[in-house]
């Protein structure tokens, strides 16, 4: 029986390219936790189609399954005929969040809490006020479970560390490339100090790192939680910001940051004014590992006393494919003590916002993962992602876990490089 068809919100033939052959069951985080076919990327597919055609009401259901989604896109890495799925989902959680009314908290959670605050690095740091006073007078026990779970993720040595426009190469070269630098929401006010380790190691790779001022969030947040619009518009303001300094390159040690600015070309593919200056933009954009693996200079040969691993940011190992760059330079520093993460690139369940949306599952996932880790016998985690390292982090502290460190691997190569 079908209810009223709603305006066009999904592109059919990216859908129809699913198969349903179901490959992608094995790599879905959410399907590998409650084996729900409707938790599963195919089943997703069917549930957007069915919603296109008013089979199925948009209603708790329907975008319950499709909340619960990570948008890690595990699935498009093991798909074989290449469903855009990452696509296919930004268009549904637009639709969504225009058509669906969400309840009073999750409404206050997703449109003030979150999109209000983590893509304004000032409010951000307003925001962190009363979590320092808290922790300062010890008073997380008195906090509901969600209120404590995310005052958890909140690392105590959070550190703003403003960066110059310029920073010159370490050895000066009137040839040395000039690249430009996205310092990011969450990564400048929470991680300052990973930024500066980032700029530090780009300029001893002998690059002049320009960091302008006056570029905003990357829009991956809007672009993630259904707010396309808004995403767009970051997209605009940045691509204007960067093209005044003539980069030859544009890098970001974020991985889910990366993702979005690499796709600004496909988000503003409709915008006749925008749409070939976004494509310039994101032919520009590479993750720091990118860079810094082709750098090897930058680094020194350390070999460790301990073992090593590291986690595959989901947004850095499947919507880019960069899984190699990492860990060869990883590798550079620790040799025979590096060894593989069992489910490297399953998703550690921070997802961006989802570990406030949907704490449960995050809290699953967090936990497969630590145990994961713990299995390794690590004394060190390395991943390239702020969320992962929050969540992991967390993880690790809440197993008791204290001799087990997780870092950026900037803050790792950094240190070593020192």
């Amino acid at each position: 029986m079908k209810t009223d068809v709603p305006e066009r919100f999904l592109d059919y033939d990216k859908s129809l390219a699913c198969i349903h052959c179901g490959l992608c069951l094995g790599s879905c985080p959410t399907y590998l936790e409650t084996g729900n076919e409707n938790d599963s990327p195919r089943g997703r597919i069917y549930l957007m189609r069915a919603l296109q055609d008013g089979r199925l009401p948009l209603g708790d259901t329907a975008v319950r399954h499709i909340d619960l989604c990570l948008g890690c896109r595990a699935c498009e890495a093991v798909c074989p005929s290449g469903v855009q799925y990452g696509d296919l989902l930004e268009h549904t959680r637009d639709h969504i969040e225009h058509h669906y009314q969400r309840s009073t908290f999750q409404t206050f959670l997703r449109r003030i809490a979150i999109e209000k605050v983590f893509p304004f690095p000032w409010r951000m740091k307003l925001a962190l006020l009363p979590a320092k006073i808290t922790r300062a007078l010890h008073l997380q026990g008195l906090l509901p479970k969600f209120a404590s779970e995310a005052l958890s993720l909140i690392p105590e040595d959070a550190s703003a560390e403003p960066l110059p426009l310029v920073s010159p190469p370490t050895m000066p070269s009137a040839s040395a490339p000039k690249i430009g630098f996205i310092s990011g929401c969450v990564m400048s006010v929470l991680f300052g100090k990973t930024n500066a380790a980032s700029v530090r190691l780009l300029n001893r790779a002998g690059y002049e790192v320009v960091t302008p001022p006056e570029q905003g969030c990357c829009g991956a947040l809007y672009a993630h939680s259904g707010q396309l619009k808004l995403a767009r518009a970051c997209a605009r303001h940045n691509i204007e910001v960067f093209e005044k300094h003539n980069l030859s390159s544009i890098v970001i040690n974020a991985a889910g940051c990366g993702s979005t600015l690499k796709e600004y070309g496909h988000l503003l593919c409709d915008d006749p004014k925008w749409a070939e200056r976004a494509r310039q933009f994101s032919t520009k954009v590479k993750d720091l590992t990118e860079v810094l693996a082709a750098e090897n200079s930058a680094l020194r040969t350390a070999h460790s006393a301990f073992t090593v691993t590291y986690h595959d940011a989901c947004h850095l190992a499947h919507p880019q494919h960069i899984t190699k760059q990492p860990r060869q330079l990883v590798r550079a520093l620790v040799g025979d003590s590096f060894v593989e993460l069992p489910e490297s690139d399953v998703c550690c369940g921070s997802a961006g916002s989802y570990n406030l949306t949907e704490p449960e599952m995050a809290e699953r996932l967090q936990r497969r993962k630590v145990d994961n880790i713990l299995k390794t016998g690590a004394k060190v985690v390395v991943t390239t992602n702020p969320g992962c390292l929050l969540q992991i982090r967390a993880g690790l502290k809440k197993a008791g876990a204290h001799d087990v460190e997780a870092l950026h691997i900037a803050d790792f190569l950094d240190r070593a490089a020192r």
